[in-house]
């Protein structure tokens, strides 16, 4: 059995080796160990703030593992930043249009432009999902995303009803990104995996220092470049599909870095926080019913520091509203009798 859980300072070599194997374009976990170590420690501390903390001028990083409960290996990663830009400046590249046009000469000519802004400031960001090569193929992608919003909808208080995604871009095999190498000519002289790596660590100064202060017009940039603003890395694909699912959509921001597209919702607007229902625990061995069929679910129970979701089979009882579950998926949910659970069941 799989469980989705907080991550604490135990797992610091596991995270090490998912920030390694997940290559260039994964700012949100370098191959830097303090850096990870920091995240972890922003983490516990963000899990261990009151129950009634509410959102306000501050940002919370929360970071969870997959766990395989047999193995006790670290399957993936998964993360939560309440509110960007608050601690240090949040970037992006807002796509608009400028008209060129002279009426007496009949001329009209539209043109796209890039233009550095800050309008994400105080969204809430899911990122840092990671699946390592092992896990991959059998689900559990779709659960390590889609947990999240079940955790924001139970404690909502803690975070904005925006919610973002920045998707990796596009890059070649050795950290190349074709529209980093039309700014790093011209700007930065800085490859993108050392840009890459400094953004993850947080020495973010060199953004305000070196990026061009005026609206960059896009047919000035060359065509790799061009072709590669709002494009996705191949691997990020299958992640950016099923946000698209759940309700989020493009418009028109991209990365600084690799021109990768954002992708926003809101937070009740999300598919599987409108599907998802509260239902209380009833522990047991299995209905007597047996032609009552069991359902596929994600469920999580509704602690904060505590917290553990997991993908299981189970019974509900709608009379009741009541969800059954044996004594081992209850220990692992981290629940008792009687105890309130968020459930989404999965349509097969």
């Amino acid at each position: 059995m799989q469980v989705i859980r907080p991550i604490c300072t135990a797992d610091l070599d596991s995270l090490v080796k998912v920030a390694r194997a997940s290559g260039h374009g994964f700012t949100s976990l370098p191959d830097d160990q303090l850096v990870l170590m920091q995240r972890i420690e922003d983490s516990v501390a963000a899990m261990a703030l009151a129950a009634d903390y509410h959102f306000g001028q501050q940002n919370q990083s929360y970071l969870f593992v997959l766990e395989d409960l047999a193995s006790k290996q670290i399957l993936g990663t998964s993360g939560i930043t309440s509110a960007v830009g608050l601690n240090d400046a949040f970037y992006h590249y807002r796509i608009s249009k400028v008209v060129h046009s002279s009426p007496t000469l009949g001329i009209y000519n539209p043109q796209e432009v890039l233009t550095l802004c800050n309008d994400y400031t105080g969204a809430t960001e899911i990122g840092s999902l990671y699946l390592t090569d092992q896990a991959r193929g059998s689900g559990l992608g779709i659960i390590l995303s889609k947990f999240r919003f079940l955790f924001i909808a139970e404690n909502r208080h803690r975070f904005n009803t925006r919610i973002f995604a920045e998707m990796r871009g596009v890059t070649d095999d050795n950290g190349h990104s074709p529209f980093w190498h039309w700014l790093e000519k011209h700007f930065f002289q800085l490859d993108f995996p050392t840009a890459d790596y400094l953004t993850g660590i947080g020495k973010k100064s060199f953004i305000a220092e070196l990026m061009p202060r005026f609206p960059i017009y896009i047919c000035l940039l060359d065509k790799h470049a061009r072709k590669a603003i709002g494009q996705v890395h191949p691997n990020t694909e299958p992640a950016l599909a099923m946000l698209k699912r759940e309700g989020f959509s493009y418009t028109g921001y991209v990365d600084i870095f690799d021109a990768g597209p954002t992708v926003e919702a809101e937070l009740k607007q999300i598919a599987c926080v409108k599907a998802s229902q509260k239902l209380s625990v009833a522990i047991c061995t299995r209905n007597n019913d047996e032609s009552v069929p069991l359902k596929s679910a994600l469920v999580c129970n509704t602690k904060v520091s505590e917290f553990r979701a997991a993908k299981i089979e189970c019974w509900i009882d709608d009379i009741a509203n009541r969800l059954m579950l044996t004594t081992k998926q209850a220990k692992a949910l981290n629940v008792a009798q009687d105890d309130s659970v968020r459930i989404l069941v999965i349509q097969s």
